[in-house]
């Protein structure tokens, strides 16, 4: 059983995400940050930088957030895609202090500002919807072909000309739910689009703002499996309960106003602090750190303390990657690490072991709201993978 528990102090949020006891996500929100991303802006080109074929758009941040050629033209489906790339110049497509609707889809750090693009998503529980395109797409975790076919064949007759859908893994047998979805979306955008904006003005403007962790929670969970919701604040009590009353499917969810030491129930607070840890043991001996730098996160798996008893070396080390890398999974969800993430494994001789982790690694990553790609073994034998941000304002 899913239980979800917020905690509000002040200005600040925590929000923990538990399965059967165990910490498996974990986020905090400060109500005096500004997190951008997923909102949509009326945007203003500031400078064009035409050796990277990119461009600099003012969407009211403190730093100017960066738009990529690829990120304006129109986005084609990758199945049917001609293999030669599109060349033309920024200067063509973009002009400076032109006004341009974007989607921030990466939030700004210390270093850097937003990364945005034109190519805008609304998500919803079953469906995302993509305007302007005429992409339809199924989840790469719905294996089935029969399924997949009938999904594409549901939403090429339910969406409007213009528009463009990923169906997401928890329409896996569904029907009315995502017709019904669609057009809700469909109606979402149209309200973007009409809002009215001060043409007058030469400043960025915000026109939709993106749904919040928790919200987030509630789209992309199966709500079958989400028992409890605990919240110690009454403002956001009365909030989550007109959320849950919008869906049928949020029907059996029990919503709870607790006291301020809701994080002590399973010892939350103990497990928030453990999460912390830059080192993590392994049940048989063996560990892994984890660094983060700005380019990329780096796992690095250890024996530790394990010597494998009589058992060969390479059985040792395969036990030993193994356990790491159901760990591993746990961990990137857990600390909500995006980007580039690179894993050192133990060295492992046999080629079907490598196969073994790496379809592992895969296997366990379903597991996983957040979108990944496992790229493989490099030729230096390192494990790389990229993953994409829950909440990306916590680097």
């Amino acid at each position: 059983m899913i239980e979800i528990f917020i905690k509000k102090e002040q200005e600040e949020k925590k929000i923990a995400l538990v399965e059967n006891g165990v910490l498996t996500e974990y986020y905090e929100e400060n109500e005096e940050e500004n997190r951008r991303e997923g909102n949509i802006y009326v945007g203003i080109v500031k400078d064009i930088i035409k050796g990277m074929g990119a461009a600099f758009i003012d969407i009211g941040a403190d730093k100017n957030s960066f738009i990529h050629l690829k990120d304006v033209l129109p986005k084609a489906n990758e199945k049917e895609e001609k293999k030669e790339k599109i060349v033309e110049e920024i200067s063509k497509v973009l002009k400076p202090n032109q006004k341009i609707i974007v989607q921030v889809k990466k939030d700004s750090n210390e270093q850097k500002g937003a990364r945005v693009s034109t190519h805008i998503n609304l998500p919803g529980k079953y469906v995302v919807l993509l305007p302007a395109t005429n992409i339809i797409t199924v989840s790469q975790k719905i294996e089935d072909k029969k399924e997949q076919e009938r999904l594409i064949e549901l939403a090429k007759n339910n969406i409007s000309k213009n528009n463009g859908v990923i169906i997401r893994t928890s329409s896996k047998g569904k029907n009315q739910e995502i017709i019904e979805e669609i057009k809700l979306l469909e109606n979402k955008w149209d309200e973007i689009c009409k809002k009215e904006v001060d043409i007058t003005s030469n400043k960025p403007q915000l026109i939709y703002k993106s749904e919040d962790v928790v919200k987030k929670m509630l789209l992309d969970l199966d709500s079958k499996k989400i028992g409890k919701i605990y919240t110690n604040s009454r403002e956001e009590y009365e909030e989550l309960k007109n959320i849950l009353k919008e869906r049928k499917e949020y029907q059996n969810i029990t919503l709870e106003l607790g006291g301020k030491d809701i994080l002590e129930k399973y010892d939350i607070n103990s497990q928030i602090e453990k999460s912390k840890n830059r080192k993590i043991w392994l049940k048989c001996g063996g560990f892994i750190t984890i660094d983060k730098t700005e380019a990329l996160t780096a796992i690095d798996v250890n024996t530790g303390k394990y010597i494998g008893g009589a058992s060969k070396a390479e059985d040792t080390i395969f036990k030993v990657n193994k356990e790491a890398t159901i760990e591993i999974a746990k961990q990137l969800r857990l600390k909500d690490i995006g980007g580039i993430i690179i894993i050192d494994y133990i060295d492992m001789l046999k080629p079907e072991n490598k196969e073994k982790i790496e379809q592992l690694l895969k296997e366990e990553l379903k597991k996983d709201r957040s979108k990944t790609q496992v790229e493989g073994f490099t030729k230096l034998d390192l494990m790389e993978l990229t993953r994409k941000h829950i909440c990306s304002h916590k680097d």
